[in-house]
This record gives C-alpha cells, structure tokens and sequence, in this order.
C-alpha cells in the first residue's frame, strides 16, 4: 500500500513538472514483431497518468515480419519505409511527421523502459537534450561490442572537448527546433544518434545525461561488426565540420615536432634530408587545411 501511494505521489510530481508540456515519441522498427507491441503499451502506461498531449509515431523500416502490421493494431501513427532503409532514415521520417516541439526516440527492442520518459521530459524544459546515459547497464550489451563502444565514446570525448558518457544511446529527448537544422547532415544508418550528439557536443548546446537501465533486447541486434570501423569515420568526419582545428593542429605539430627533430639531427650529420623538408612542409599543408574545413565550418553554420 506504501508502495502505491509513493508511486502515486512520484507520477502527481512529474505531472506537474511537465504541465504545459506535450511530446512526440519516435519509434523505429525493422522485424520487431516480438516486441513493438509491448514497446507501444509501456509508453501509453507511462505517459497516460500525466496528462500531457503526447503521440507515438512508429516507423517501420521495411520489416519482414508482421511489425507493420502489429503497429498498425494498436492504434498509433503508423509510417513506413516501404524498404529497409536504415535507421536514422526511419528517425528522420519519424521526426518530421512530429507535431510537438520535445520529441523522443525509443528503440522498438525493448532494451530502453518507457518509464525514463516522464522524467527526462521533466528535464529537456530547460535543456536542448537529454540523454539515456546506460552506464553500467550496459552489461547487457554482447561482450564483442563493449571495446569498440568504449574506445568510440573515448575518442569522440577527446574530438568533442567534453566527456560524452554514452555516444549512441537509443533513449534521449530533444527539441525539435535545435536539430533541424542539424538534418541533412543527419545519416541513413545506425550512426544517426551518434551524430546527433556530436552536432549537439560540438555547438555548445545544452546536454545533460541521466543514468538508465538497459535491458536485455527481444530478437537480433541489426548491429554489425564493420559499423565500429563505419563509426570511427562518423566521428572523424563529423568533428571536421564542426571542429576541424581540433584534429589538424595536433597532427600539424606532431610533423612539425618530427621535422624539428630530423633537422637536428641532419645538422649533427652535416645533411639536409628531402625527409626534414617534407615533414615541414606536410605540416604547413594540414594546418592550411585546417584553417578552410574551420571557415567553411563557419560559413556553413552561422546562423
């Protein structure tokens, strides 16, 4: 009995604190035919006894199964790809179909609660995203996975000039006038949520994370072993446009360090190597990149 009546109070709490509050939920499926159902269900019972106008917005990604169907059942606005295109092109379909200015992403697996949502809505009202930080919950992810994803979220965090706690997380909240213009550089594929947190990292917006459970997925993961190396591309690629200085200073001094270094040496030896020349010249050339990819950056990106 305690136990509903706090449960009862914690819900009377969250619906005050998104009063005036409304949300589009955004939930990408390919062959989920075990789970979308289920998926749908705990978001209605977690959103319902607030209050607030809310939407579920499912797009199927081509599935082969009976997730479109299944969808289709249960009520919500229902979209398809017709064929497997990816899912950040489901995100994307499923992001301008929203009529609310909060929308969130939810994988359709089952490895992200629906009860985050109220909370993390709660949150965004003074931040321009939040984030499903797994954490230790992440020893539901495949033990072959956990490398690339540490060395990943390291390597972005060093890129982005902040700690960036979970790179992909499937579970976050954002305003949708922040990301449009963030769009067309969003991609098809998996690396959609990673891309979205480092155009957010990387121009200064307002992000925080919040600890999450991760559970355990229904089905297959999608996921294969050569995004890793697809995702270290992203990240490299992504950090050029928004901060290519960050990766072309360093590489220019650590030439400019090795030709300091040979010269030295060649002057110890009485002569002057084409090595020395070419390595002060190499970083002469990427800082002089460096400094277009930063203008064309700004040009792209002023407001």
């Amino acid at each position: 009995m305690k136990d509903r009546t706090a449960e009862a109070g914690a819900m009377a709490s969250l619906a005050s604190e998104v009063e005036g509050m409304s949300l589009s939920v955004v939930i990408p499926a390919y062959n989920e035919e075990g789970a979308v159902r289920h998926t749908i269900e705990d978001v209605r019972a977690h959103l319902d006894p607030l209050g607030l106008p809310y939407e579920i917005i499912v797009i199927d990604d081509g599935s082969e199964d009976r997730t479109l169907e299944i969808a289709r059942e249960t009520g919500v606005v229902v979209d398809s790809n017709q064929v497997n295109t990816g899912y950040g092109a489901s995100l994307k379909r499923g992001i301008k179909h929203a009529q609310y200015e909060y929308v969130a992403i939810l994988d359709a697996d089952g490895t992200y609660p629906a009860r985050y949502l109220p909370p993390m809505l709660a949150m965004c009202r003074n931040q321009d995203m939040v984030v499903g930080d797994r954490g230790a919950a992440m020893k539901n992810v495949p033990m072959i996975r956990r490398p690339a994803k540490f060395i990943l979220n390291h390597f972005a965090s060093f890129l982005a000039e902040r700690k960036l706690n979970d790179l992909n997380s499937g579970l976050r909240i954002f305003r949708k006038s922040e990301l449009v213009p963030f769009v067309p550089l969003l991609p098809q594929k998996f690396s959609f949520t990673t891309t979205i947190t480092l155009c957010m990292a990387c121009n200064g917006k307002r992000m925080i994370y919040t600890p999450i459970e991760y559970g355990k997925r229904v089905g297959k993961s999608k996921i294969r072993p050569v995004d890793f190396l697809n995702f270290i591309i992203l990240v490299l690629r992504m950090t050029v446009l928004f901060n290519p200085l960050r990766v072309f200073i360093p590489l220019g001094l650590a030439l400019m360090a090795l030709g300091v270094t040979k010269f030295v040496y060649d002057i110890f030896m009485d002569n002057l190597s084409e090595t020395t020349i070419f390595a002060f010249l190499s970083a002469l050339i990427i800082w002089s990149l460096g400094l277009i990819a930063d203008m064309i950056s700004r040009l792209h990106l002023r407001p």
